[in-house]
């Protein structure tokens, strides 16, 4: 039976952990575990067994870290690999009736803005894996413990548009309900449901008793089977071995009660071996699905962080297009992506809930245009956006690049625009704006352009677009060109609202065209189409007139939250403009502008000294970047867009140093860090160097994989102040240890911090380490306390 037949009826049970019962075995697992479907296929099937008769109904392929990237170095290749590890699966599958996945991990680099890989190449890498695991005759795709939803999204397209295997796909979030990375369960589901996976949910990290909470955030977002395969509690060492300290009576009861709320696909991961999961196997084998309670539909999209709810009024930022923009149309020729970035920053900043993306200018290359501003938007903005292009192939270039749930803007109601956008909209699962226009131009009468919005929806429903995700544009026409036409699009919009019950848009600013005072017609306008159903109004939010009317309206009509942000923003108020305005060096570092950082830094320099600027503007600054990462408000992309901020800036004071003799400045420390032996895994590590040198730290890295004798040599010789550790596998942790062991048994008795994902406080302490760095912001605290 085809595995999504299966899922419809019935309770899917996956494996457990791969590594632990690996761990376990005699077999030396070296710095490739995934190479032992090919040197020792005997252990690899014998996990496999195990799990299979200890109940399991699909078993994932050795095939976790076997990207072209974590291979490097290994005697073969990914293809090698992963063909080996899928043909291990199937063969012991075989004999239980049972389903074989290729099981697809991060490829242990950060894509962009975060790092250095791009989208493009993570989709190739991912391509490789997917080819080469339908060849070997994989019955599905198993895309698990991610924590970039940029990382997953491109994983995803890769196993979509490379094979017909069906995808399952799953993330790692911590206990704020957000990744590493900081993607949200809502961005997560809401992307992952549109780019059509046939189940998703979380995996790793933590225990079954504290991903509940989460279960019934996720199940809010999405109708898709939902998959929980949780850790076997929190790792702890006893003895020289590391454990998990969750029984499997806590591990059953736990999953019951996450089962009961209509969960039908579950495993286990990191600590959970078949013993464990036979006594939780044996509780649910007659167990019978448990139907999710259908939840309520909801009009929403978002970035990979924000999500934007369309349950009151939302404001468009229309800045970001050159209509009748000088400077706009300027950055386009040239290339200029900061200016367009601080457009977008300064509309979040004023209010904009969701951003208008159009880079239609006469004489660029509009489409490789769209790629790069998307790029360079989301990495300094939050916002969910909405791409705008007349042409096809611009709107999907935009679309796969966009690291979230999009709106596109927009069809209308031709036929040949409909027939080519809509299956654009619902391969990326974004929503569509409709235009209330046809072949015949715009209708004078809301009723034509009613019968034009009925078009649009029925014919979007028929390409697998829900209600939800199309919204209507009824379209605003000059008063001074017509006199009725304000009229018009009021009663449009009315007649969407009530009779298709579709969420409304407009651009208001037309309604002024050729008018004195344009804004207060603006402002009065808006203020009667939000009274007659209009949801997202397409405006500047600069304008204080305009974004002033929906705050006040939406707190007269006691929207959502209305009241809070209201008085949030008016108690104090004094009028003053929210106008394009100069960033100081603080600004742009919190914003992760690295070329206006850098003219700010220079420009501090003419009048200040260098050691000044550092002590009281760069450090201040990233302070204050590391506490709102602390707070939960920031995530890991802006804190790493604010390092590289901070580091343009100190480039340019290094160089004011080197060009005056009389001025000195030397970095702190040394600290030495290191990812230990048996462990490829440097994402981490890479991002405490990067932070720790821009608070002047002297950082010596001497890479992964890193003997402790290496560590040792480098500490004594260097002289290092503090020394840092980093492992993600549990089966490392112990080389760890034995660093930390040898440090002492040769008398350098410097501090030694230790992070990971596997680590905790307690672990830390257990294995001899000073302190525990929880991410790359704690580091930096441990570092000021020891050396300063």
């Amino acid at each position: 039976m085809n595995i999504l037949n299966y899922i419809k009826d019935n309770i899917l049970l996956l494996d457990g952990a791969m590594g632990t019962v690996l761990q376990n075995s005699n077999v030396e697992i070296g710095k490739y575990p995934e190479a032992l479907n090919i040197t020792h296929p005997q252990v690899v099937c014998g996990v496999h067994k195990a799990y299979l008769e200890a109940g399991s109904k699909l078993v994932l392929s050795n095939t976790f870290g076997a990207s072209a990237h974590k291979l490097n170095g290994c005697r073969y290749s990914c293809e090698e690999v992963i063909t080996a590890g899928v043909a291990n699966a199937k063969k012991v599958r075989a004999q239980y009736g049972a389903y074989a996945a290729l099981d697809i991990g991060p490829l242990g680099r950060l894509l962009e803005p975060m790092g250095d890989m791009t989208f493009e190449d993570a989709y190739r890498q991912f391509a490789r894996q997917v080819k080469a695991g339908a060849r070997a005759g994989a019955d599905l795709v198993f895309i698990e413990t991610m924590t970039d939803l940029y990382e997953v999204r491109a994983a995803v397209l890769a196993a979509k548009e490379n094979s017909s295997l069906p995808v399952f796909a799953t993330m790692s979030f911590e206990e704020n309900m957000h990744t590493f990375a900081g993607t949200s369960l809502s961005a997560m589901a809401l992307t992952l449901d549109g780019l059509g996976v046939d189940a998703l949910g979380i995996n790793c990290s933590l225990g079954p008793v504290e991903m509940l909470p989460m279960v019934k955030e996720l199940r809010r977002w999405t109708d898709k089977p939902i998959i929980i395969k949780p850790n076997a509690g929190m790792p702890c060492l006893v003895g020289d071995k590391t454990v998990y300290n969750i029984t499997s009576k806590q591990f059953s009861d736990a999953m019951l009660e996450i089962m009961d709320l209509g969960v039908n696909i579950v495993g286990g991961c990191c600590g959970t071996t078949p013993q464990m999961l036979r006594e939780f196997f044996r509780q649910v084998k007659n167990r019978k699905k448990i139907p999710k309670e259908p939840m309520p539909k909801i009009s929403a999209v978002c970035s990979y962080g924000k999500t934007v709810v369309i349950d009151s009024v939302k404001i468009i930022g229309e800045r970001i297009n050159p209509t009748g923009k000088a400077l706009f149309k300027q950055a386009l020729e040239t290339g200029d992506l900061d200016y367009i970035a601080r457009q977008a920053v300064e509309q979040m900043n004023a209010g904009a809930d969701i951003l208008d993306v159009n880079v239609g200018h006469l004489g660029i290359d509009e489409k490789d245009m769209m790629v790069n501003v998307i790029k360079k938007i989301q990495s300094v903005c939050s916002l969910p956006l909405q791409i705008d292009s007349s042409n096809n192939d611009v709107i999907e270039a935009g679309l796969r690049v966009y690291n979230g749930k999009a709106i596109v803007n927009s069809v209308n109601g031709e036929k040949q625009k409909l027939d080519g956008l809509l299956p654009i909209v619902k391969k990326y699962g974004a929503a569509v704006l409709g235009l209330t226009l046809d072949e015949g131009g715009i209708p004078d009468t809301a009723q034509q352009r009613f019968d034009i919005a009925q078009r649009i929806l029925r014919r979007a429903q028929e390409n697998g677009i829900t209600k939800e995700n199309v919204f209507i544009d009824c379209l605003t026409l000059a008063v001074s060109a017509q006199k009725d036409a304000a009229d018009q699009t009021l009663r449009a919009v009315e007649l969407v609202k009530k009779n298709l019950g579709l969420k409304t848009t407009l651009g208001v600013s037309n309604i002024s065209f050729g008018m004195p005072n344009r804004e207060l017609l603006n402002s009065a306008f808006m203020t009667m189409a939000m009274e007659r159903g209009l949801d997202m109004p397409i405006i500047n939010p600069n304008s204080d007139t305009m974004r002033n009317a929906v705050y006040a309206f939406k707190r007269l009509k006691g929207q959502q939250g209305a009241a809070e942000d209201y008085i949030g923003r008016f108690a104090g108020f004094s009028a003053k403009s929210s106008k394009s305005r100069e960033y100081s060096l603080e600004d742009c570092i919190y914003a992760g502008f690295a070329k206006e950082a850098k003219t700010a830094t220079k420009q501090l320099l003419e009048t200040r000294r260098p050691l000044d600027i550092v002590e009281n503007c760069l450090i201040p600054a990233l302070d204050k970047v590391g506490k709102d990462y602390e707070a939960g408000k920031i995530f890991l992309p802006q804190l790493m867009q604010s390092a590289e901020a901070a580091k343009s800036g100190f480039e340019a004071i290094s160089a004011a140093i080197a060009a005056d003799s009389s001025q000195t400045f030397e970095k702190k420390g040394p600290i030495v860090i290191a990812t230990v032996k048996g462990d490829v895994h440097d994402i981490g590590k890479n991002i405490v160097k990067t932070i720790l040198e821009n608070y002047s730290y002297q950082v010596i890295d001497l890479g992964k994989d890193v003997r402790p004798e290496t560590v040792v040599q480098s500490a004594a010789e260097k002289g290092a102040k503090l020394v840092g550790l980093s492992a993600l596998m549990t089966t490392t942790v112990k080389s760890m240890e034995q660093t930390i062991q040898l440090l002492k048994a040769n008398g350098i008795y410097v501090p030694v911090m230790v992070g990971g994902a596997v680590l905790t406080e307690d672990f830390a302490k257990k294995i001899g380490a000073d302190f525990y760095a929880k991410d790359a912001q704690a580091s930096v605290e441990i570092a000021k306390k020891i050396i300063g």
